[in-house]
């Protein structure tokens, strides 16, 4: 199974975030979510961008059996990039590093488009999010 990993505004710079986004580059992050995607025998395709359209074009274009968005900020307010998750009849779960209603984004509008919502769990909600993937495919079968 192939899952489609996005992320989004300043995840790029994710080292330079603070602690509360792990202390770890976005190369880090990535290098951990390939190891836990092997670990579940799961193959992942990356696609980050500060650029809303391109997030929109990268949603749209998934051939992938399951996505995982982190839009950053965009998760709050992009109506358009929930209207193309809401295109994809794979599954899809939004992950957050960090709280997002810790830090007063209460409402996330990507995240209603998705089947589930994984924030506040740092690097771990990545793990989730692909164990969610695979029992969501295996429930469907």
């Amino acid at each position: 199974m192939r899952v489609k990993i996005i992320s989004g505004a300043n995840l790029n710079v994710l080292e330079r975030r603070g602690a509360d986004y792990g202390g770890i580059s976005y190369a880090d992050l990535e290098k951990s979510i390939i190891g836990f995607a092997c670990d579940l025998g799961l193959e992942t395709e990356f696609f980050a961008s500060n650029f809303e359209g391109e997030l929109i074009e990268a949603v749209q274009n998934t051939s992938a059996d399951a996505l995982i968005i982190n839009a950053g900020a965009y998760s709050h307010y992009s109506l358009a990039i929930a209207d193309a998750l809401r295109i994809l009849s794979i599954p899809k779960i939004e992950v957050h590093l960090t709280n997002i209603h810790a830090k007063g984004r209460h409402e996330s509008v990507t995240g209603a488009a998705c089947d589930g919502m994984i924030c506040g769990l740092g690097i771990d909600g990545y793990r989730l999010a692909l164990q969610a993937v695979i029992n969501y495919k295996l429930k469907r079968m």
